[in-house]
Formats: structure tokens, sequence, C-alpha cells
């Protein structure tokens, strides 16, 4: 066996997973550790989804390790937290021929380094025939980093389930194997002595000096400061990379998950949703031959035209019921939309006619004279089906649902009584800081309060975005604090928007709070953009009441309401958008003359708040709000665009053309 891969399987447990392969992350994450990570010994022979399901888990298991063709190592993430689902645990342990305490204790003890949350996580590991079992995690990032703990220790403990030799293995001690396993144990043999602060190197024929190594990469260790340790050994810069915005606009959509798809009536609350099917019409539009004018039904053929005197011999208007059949020589008076009676080919308009002879007492018409001979078969009449036909299709998947109504209108005018479309995300709204109050707090402000801006601005915006919000209230400084209030919101909503708290300060704990408390992975934590360069992007993992995994996005933008605004924009607008199907996604970009001149930052590109202006000649014009100070919250007032900035040195001269971010409706002069 040492000159063969040893052979890894993967299960992957997740009724969500095998109800939709595509969503399952832990495949690539995992094979990514063995191929990487694994020091050339490993090869990924089998991976399946099965669904959280005992019965289904064990067939799996037991058709792998029962037969001739043995994995090494079996590893299954999922189904290890406390939900009703998560059986994964109980599936495994009856199928073990022997456990392996110390393994599991490895993968908890790692975990616990990262967040205290890892006690949530029920871990076991042992001997099926010659294969090795571990249960890892559902999160993708929780089952790496158990995985990679254990990783170089689990060659020799897959050796040994298969049969080699035990005597000859451990040949050479403990320190033979570490020294296989590329590892060093931190702690001097007995014996040996250790030397600090020596600057020379020398060798005494015993080993040398014990260097500890870790087991994880460090990019995939938390880089948030640790907030248990204080503030004295935070950090003094920030550790997250400068990512330019076009590249954190691609980490954000890449990281949405994919929309949703629900039925809906269709009433005024589908307006802003996106078509998740194409929509056929069941029904003819219109139903019944229609007249399009007002006037007079007639039977025009060959041998009859339309002029002379013809006898009114009944009246059509828009409304339900039976008509009688018209005879050649005779009219009906008839409104615009009514149908026309039996046998009628043509419509005279009102207007090419006049009264030949009225009724007693002068009310209604006897007999109406048509004053031209030049009304065709077919004129003036909406045939049916003529406007839609059954099976027709009269929207398309992907087409939007709009408030100017046509698309509402085209639908009920076919009876559709329902929809396929897909499902807008559900948005909370937090601030953070304990100087931060209610806006509408009675009193004064007392010296150091700061009235809530953000949270108000950001939930009127969402609003206007046409996606639903939820209102999270004031988070305080403490972590305890912030990780309560962000579970909780995960629960509520499906995207969730914070402010303030990511910045450098000792009290700025959300990052921390997301990595090491919620296991969540930040994708940016700094952005090369001005205002919002402590913008941080992220993902949670979470698991519904009903056991299946999801993922939470939390966008936490700079406490400066500019900064605020103008991230919210142009990072959770985009993500929101493709979270529910609209494509493309982000803000209108329009190209703008300045009405003054605009000096230029060297160091990031800027979003500089204007007002945009359509002049008579269509043309569109850009004046600034004054002072771009990112808490400077008037900035914002009246704004409608975003200019966009380049980083270099200079002005901007009057007259010159740059692109602008459309925020609002254009303003006319």
């Amino acid at each position: 066996m040492s000159n063969e891969k040893l052979r890894a399987a993967i299960l992957i447990v997740s009724d969500t997973a095998y109800r939709e392969p595509s969503t399952d992350k832990a495949r690539p994450i995992l094979t990514d550790v063995f191929n990487r990570d694994g020091g050339d010994q490993w090869g990924v022979s089998e991976v399946r989804i099965v669904p959280d399901d005992v019965r289904a888990i064990q067939q799996q298991v037991t058709a792998w390790c029962d037969g001739a063709s043995f994995p090494n190592l079996l590893v299954t993430t999922g189904g290890t937290g406390f939900t009703a689902k998560d059986n994964t645990p109980e599936a495994i342990s009856p199928l073990l021929h022997k456990h392996a305490p110390g393994l599991v204790h490895g993968m908890l003890a790692a975990s616990l380094e990262v967040t205290p949350f890892a006690v949530m996580s029920r871990p076991i590991a042992g001997v099926r025939n010659k294969t090795i079992i571990l249960t890892l995690p559902g999160s993708p990032k929780g089952a790496r980093e158990n995985l990679l703990s254990i990783l170089k220790q689990l060659p020799h403990a897959c050796k040994q389930a298969a049969g080699e030799d035990s005597r000859a293995a451990h040949t050479g001690g403990v320190k033979a194997l570490e020294m296989q396993a590329g590892m060093m144990s931190a702690k001097p043999a007995p014996g040996h002595h250790s030397h600090h602060n020596h600057t020379h190197h020398h060798d005494h024929g015993h080993g040398g000096h014990s260097v500890p190594k870790p087991h994880t990469n460090v990019k995939d260790r938390p880089i948030s400061s640790d907030p248990n340790k204080g503030p004295a050994q935070r950090h003094r810069e920030s550790q997250y990379p400068m990512v330019p915005v076009d590249e954190a606009l691609r980490l954000v959509l890449e990281n949405t998950p994919k929309p949703k798809v629900i039925r809906v009536p269709v009433d005024g609350n589908l307006v802003g949703c996106v078509l998740a099917e194409d929509v056929q019409a069941d029904e003819l539009v219109p139903a019944f031959r229609a007249s399009i004018v007002d006037g007079y039904a007639i039977i025009i053929d060959k041998t009859h035209g339309s002029k002379g005197v013809f006898p009114v011999v009944s009246f059509s208007h828009a409304r339900a019921g039976d008509i009688p059949a018209l005879e050649v020589g005779q009219i009906v008076r008839i409104t615009t939309g009514a149908p026309l009676p039996p046998n009628a080919t043509s419509v005279v308009m009102l207007e090419d006619t006049a009264v030949a002879k009225e009724t007693e007492g002068g009310k209604e018409e006897k007999e109406v004279e048509i004053l031209t001979n030049k009304v065709t078969i077919g004129e003036h009449v909406r045939e049916v089906g003529s406007d839609v036909k059954a099976g027709e299709t009269i929207l398309r998947r992907g087409e939007e649902i709009t408030a100017i109504g046509g698309e509402l209108g085209l639908l009920a005018s076919v009876g559709k009584k329902e929809v396929v479309v897909y499902r807008k995300p559900v948005v909370g709204v937090l601030s953070t800081g304990d100087e931060i109050v209610p806006h509408d707090r009675p009193g004064s402000l007392r010296l150091g309060e700061v009235r809530d801006t953000n949270r108000p601005a950001i939930m009127a915006a969402v609003r206007g975005w046409g996606f639903e919000t939820v209102d999270l209230g004031i988070a305080s400084d403490k972590q305890s604090s912030l990780e309560q209030r962000l579970r909780d919101a995960m629960r509520k909503v499906d995207v969730i928007i914070t402010t303030g708290g990511v910045s450098m300060g000792c009290l700025d704990l959300l990052k921390s709070t997301i990595e090491r408390s919620l296991g969540g992975t930040i994708h940016f934590g700094r952005l090369s953009m001005k205002p919002g360069k402590p913008t941080t992007f992220a993902t949670l993992p979470f698991k519904n009441n009903a056991g299946d995994e999801e993922t939470r996005l939390i966008f936490s933008l700079p406490g400066n309401p500019a900064s605020a605004i103008v991230t919210s924009h142009l990072f959770a607008l985009p993500s929101l958008q493709h979270a529910c199907g609209i494509n493309p996604v982000g803000l209108t970009e329009v190209v703008v003359t300045l009405e003054h001149e605009v000096r230029l930052d060297p160091q990031r590109p800027e979003y500089h708040r204007v007002i945009v202006t359509a002049g008579k000649d269509g043309g569109l014009c850009a004046l600034s709000t004054g002072g771009q100070r990112s808490s400077r919250v008037g900035s914002l007032k009246s704004s409608n665009a975003l200019l966009c900035l380049p980083a270099k040195e200079g002005v901007l001269s009057k007259g010159d053309r740059v692109p602008a971010l459309l925020m609002g409706k254009l303003l006319g002069v």
C-alpha cells in the first residue's frame, strides 16, 4: 500500500443538495483539501449525495465499506447538529466496529480555537472493517477545518486499519512517525534540553530542536482581531487586503444564493417580481368579436353596400348578455368594446352617419342614414383572439412585473390567477454602537450620543428598491450582544445589513463576531474606494427549523451615513436583484457633463454625490451636493447619482463628461 495513494470517499448528507446537487459546496472544498494539503497521499475515489435519512446514509456507507474496493477513509459532511433532521451520528455509530475518540478530540480542539460554538457539533469517528469513518460538520468551512486538523495523522491510521504491520510501522518511535507525517511535537522529549533565544544552530545528534507546525494554512485562519485578548493585542492595521470595487462586486454576486422559485397570486403584490417561467394564455383575447368604435353594426357583402337608410333594430353595449342575430338591411347601434351581433360583418363609425328618423318623442333613433359606401368587411372589428391566442406565450421567464401596469394588465386579461416567480429576499437592518440612540428618542442628546441615521435611511432605500425590510434595532458594542442579534436575525431574514463596527477601533467587533463566533466567511473586509473603505461582505452558514442548510448574507457597512448609503447602493442592491432574478443588476450608468470642476483623489476611486438633471436638449448635467466627508449626511440630500471618479492626481474641469450611476429618478430643468 505504501506505493499507492490512499482512497478517500466523501458522503454529502443534505436534503437540499440531494434535491439540487449544484447547491453543494462541500465536495470541491474537501476534494481540494485532499489534493492540495494531503501531501500527494490521497485520491478521492467516490463522492455521493444522500438525503438526511438514516437508512439512506447507512446503505451508502455499508455499500462502500463492505465491498472489495473499500475506501481507506470515508468522510461525511452534514447532519451533526441538533435539529430534527441531524441524524448522521445516529446513522454511523451502530455501523462502527471500533470507535476513535482521539480523532474526535483532535477535531473539536481545533474547532474550539476558531469558535466556542464548536461544542454544538456532534462528531464521531471510528473503523468499519478496514475503513476509517469521520463525520464532519455541514458547513464547508467547518468541514475543511476539522479535516485539516487531523489530516496528517490519518494516513498512519488508515494504513493500520487496512492491515499494515503495526510493529514495522512504529520502528523509530513516535518521533519517526511525526517526521514522516511532516509534524513535530511542540514539547521536547525527555532527556533533551531546549535552547531559547539562541541565534546559532547546533545539533546533538538526537533529532535537533522540535519545531511546532500548525495544521491549518494561514489563508484559512480568522484574520480579525480576537476580542478576548483586549485592545492591547488587537491589530494596529487592517489585515484584510484592499479589494477593487469590480472585484468586490464579483465576489458579492458569486456568493449570493441562487434565486428561489415560488408560486404567487396575480395581484398588486406582484410588482417588482421576476417571472421564473414562461406564461401562456389559457383564453382568447378578445373572447368575442368586438367593436373598436362607437357606431353601427351592419352586414356588408358583394350585393349589399353600406350607404343608405337603415332601421335601428337594437342596441349593443359593453355588458354580458345575448344579442339577437342581425339581418340584411338592418343595423344595430353599438359602443366601443361591445360584442357584435351574430351575422354582422362591419361597424360604421358614428361620424359617418346621420339620424334619418326619430321615434315618437324624439328620444331614440328609428332610422339612420349611412353616408358612405366605402365601409369594408371587417372594418372596425376586433376578431376573436386577434390580441392574444390561446396557448400563446404572453410573458417570458426573466421578465419583471413593473409598476407601469402593462404586465399585470396582460396577466389579468387572460384570467391568470397565479404565476411562478423568483422569491424576493427579506432584508434586516441593524445599527451597532453604544453611542447610537433611536432617532425619535425624546429629549436632547447627552455628550457622546448620536441619533440613529443609518437604520431609517437604509430601510427606506431597501423598500424603495422593492424589498421587504425588518427593523433589527440597535446592538451594543459587546460581542455577546452582536452575536445574539445576528443569530436571531438569521431566523427572520435572508440578508442582514449592519452599519458601524467594521473599522479598527477596540469596539469594532463585527468582523471577529462573524468569523470567530458565527463561523462565517469574510469575502472582503476592505475596499479601494471613497467613501466606504471598511465595507465588509460575508456569508454565514445557517440551518432553518426544518434542518435544511442555507446561507445568509451580511453586508457590514461603515457607520458614517454617506458611506453606508453609497455602499448599500453599490453592493447590497445588486445582490438583492441577483437573488430575485433581475438582470442586469446594479445602478444604471449614464454619462453626465460637469457643471463645475471636481478635484480627484490620488489614492482611491471616489463615488461623489451629485444631482443629475436632464436638459431640454436631452443632455445630462451633474451638480455636486457639496462637501463629501463620509459623515456628512447633508451630502445625500437631493442626491440622485454618484459620479465615478478615477484615482489620480488632478482636477476634472467644468464641461468634462464623466460616468455616473443613477440612484434615483432624473430631475428636469
